[in-house]
């Protein structure tokens, strides 16, 4: 009988040689930790986000603080402001929550590293990400309008202290334009982390509700991407490159590896990050509460996966476990 030469399994019989030899490894550094502000004087737990909740800004500088303690480097963050119009312009006030939001971070630890979500869902009374056409049979999203308005609200982020800001709302041109008004007015140095591959998801369900942004009426289809379509995915990212963007990031993360993947190889010189959403984590804290799975291995697991299709960092809720995780 001829037995085999090269055997695999050398390579695994201990702890240690499988340590030395991995070749995708997480980090703290990888993970960037989702936080959403609200109005008011109290703070709300997600019902649907176990370990989450709607903070105030009372309540923020205590989390900043915790954070830093468990050494969570950056943040992004969505805003519930207290008004809703049909443009949503508490987005852009200088005393909007986030912009508020921004200053009580930096004031507890300037070294955070605060990304800002920019989009209208959740400062909008109809719940969509943009200005609406009027007269509309659909009560589609005025595209063009929407890029003058989301322009503003990056650039308020930016005066307020954002260190990148991070449009969401997929409109046609929208780095370009937020690009061009920040250089305007003297913020060539705020990079821009582009939502450019985003698919109309039905994995998000957990944030319309921490983030009070369901869409009134319709969906979101007209701008978010159809999970169907891959090569759109490249389409999307090379027009977001040749309008300024410094990173890209596919969203959501673990249903979608192959775009990772796809993304990573055909733009490798630029950083990519990937967004293991609302519904990712959530499905795994269920599982894990009724006894099904552990949840810290196949929590990390789904996090090494998306590292190992490509992404450079990962927005994941998970962050404050994972900070736990590895320190133990």
């Amino acid at each position: 009988m001829q037995f085999p030469v090269t055997r695999l399994r050398r390579l695994r019989g201990n702890p240690v040689i499988r340590d030395l030899v991995q070749e995708t490894h997480l980090r703290l550094d990888d993970c960037v930790l989702p936080l959403f502000i609200r109005h008011g004087e109290k703070s709300f737990d997600i019902g649907s986000m176990p370990g989450h909740r709607q903070l105030c800004l009372k309540d923020l500088s205590q989390e900043i603080s915790t954070l830093t303690q468990l050494g969570i480097r950056a943040v992004i963050l969505f805003g519930i402001p207290e008004n809703k119009d049909a443009i949503g312009s508490d987005s852009y006030l200088d005393d909007g929550i986030i912009q508020q939001a921004i200053k009580v971070i930096k004031t507890q630890n300037p070294a955070m590293y605060v990304i800002t979500d920019v989009c209208f869902c959740e400062y909008t009374d109809h719940g969509h990400c943009g200005f609406i056409c009027e007269n509309h049979p659909t009560q589609d999203v005025d595209n063009d309008k929407t890029l003058e308005l989301i322009a503003k609200q990056a650039l308020s982020h930016a005066k307020a202290g954002a260190d990148m800001v991070a449009p969401s709302g997929n409109m046609d041109g929208m780095v370009g334009a937020i690009r061009t008004y920040l250089d305007q007015h003297g913020f060539s140095h705020t990079p821009i982390l582009s939502y450019a591959v985003k698919y109309a998801s039905s994995f998000y369900g957990p944030f319309r509700e921490a983030a009070e942004g369901a869409p009134q009426f319709g969906d979101r289809k007209t701008y978010q991407m159809n999970p169907a379509n891959s090569n759109e995915a490249l389409r999307e990212a090379a027009l977001d490159v040749e309008e300024g963007a410094d990173i890209l990031m596919v969203k959501p993360g673990g249903p979608y590896l192959d775009i990772i993947y796809r993304i990573k190889q055909a733009f490798p010189q630029v950083p990519l990050c990937a967004y293991q959403v609302s519904g990712e984590f959530s499905m795994i804290k269920a599982a894990a509460e009724k006894g099904w799975i552990d949840e810290k291995k196949v929590a990390l697991e789904s996090l090494i996966s998306i590292k190992r299709a490509g992404a450079d960092f990962i927005i994941t809720y998970f962050a404050r476990e994972i900070a736990k995780w590895l320190n133990d």
